[in-house]
């Protein structure tokens, strides 16, 4: 389905309460919760879709912002009258559904923070922005090779060459300036995020993997450290997609997080 330029799915029961899915950077809504969706839509009303210029909707006219991919989904929830929902976010989808329970807290149940990053040392982030900024000369297709080799473990990364291509696939079709804006997003938006005042104090969940080196388990306690209701998982061994690599991991706790939370 389509609305205002975004693609979006519904699936699970009417009536039950919605969860939002929201991918990271580059990716798709598909390639991030296929895995996950068909334990989360037999118990909740689940809406995946696609960031701004991202899989099937379309390249934004406007500047990305924290802000604007935040009220991408706030404006999609008022379109299907979603008053509340529980927003799961992966990586830079887990910056958007906190920028969203700050600017909205009336609209989230819960949050799960999945593989998202938060402070860096004042170098590394100085760094991180300019790689993002670079970004935008050579594209996707520059760094998609180097960041797939962090993103899963060794042996699945040789074991499993079909779904490497297809994640690669799915980076390097994104339109090189888009992509460039939003992982400028990802890399300066933490700092919007640090030590909000107030705190959210939705019911959260805050995951990350052992060996994830952008969003790393310190990072996920220092998250976790900032919201009083908060709890912290790290999956052991696996690397930044875990959920892709091992989805039942994931939806597992998210699940028995979600049953406690909404």
């Amino acid at each position: 389905m389509m609305w205002n330029g975004t693609a979006y799915d519904l699936t699970g029961p009417e009536d039950a309460p919605v969860v939002a899915l929201i991918h990271g950077l580059g990716l798709n809504r598909q390639i991030t919760w296929d895995g996950m969706l068909p334990a989360l839509s037999q118990r909740y009303r689940v809406l995946s879709y696609d960031l701004l210029g991202h899989g099937e909707s379309a390249v934004p006219e406007g500047e990305v912002t924290l802000t604007a991919l935040s009220e991408q989904l706030v404006d999609l929830m008022d379109h299907l009258q979603i008053g509340q929902a529980a927003l799961v976010g992966f990586s830079l989808g887990g910056m958007i559904n906190r920028r969203v329970a700050l600017d909205h807290p009336e609209r989230v149940s819960a949050l799960a923070i999945l593989n998202s990053p938060h402070e860096r040392e004042p170098e590394a982030q100085a760094m991180y922005e300019k790689a993002a900024r670079d970004s935008a000369v050579g594209g996707p297709e520059a760094t998609v090779d180097a960041a797939l080799k962090r993103w899963f473990s060794e042996g699945f990364h040789a074991e499993n060459l079909d779904v490497v291509a297809r994640v690669r696939q799915i980076v390097v079709a994104n339109d090189p300036a888009n992509y460039a804006a939003h992982r400028y997003v990802l890399a300066a938006g933490v700092t919007e995020l640090i030590r909000p005042d107030p705190p959210i104090d939705a019911p959260a969940l805050v995951m990350t993997c052992e060996h994830d080196s952008g969003s790393t388990p310190a990072m996920s306690w220092a998250i976790a450290h900032e919201m009083p209701e908060a709890q912290v998982e790290i999956v052991a061994e696996l690397r930044h997609l875990g959920l892709v690599e091992r989805p039942e991991v994931f939806s597992k706790a998210v699940l028995k997080f979600l049953e406690g939370a909404v």
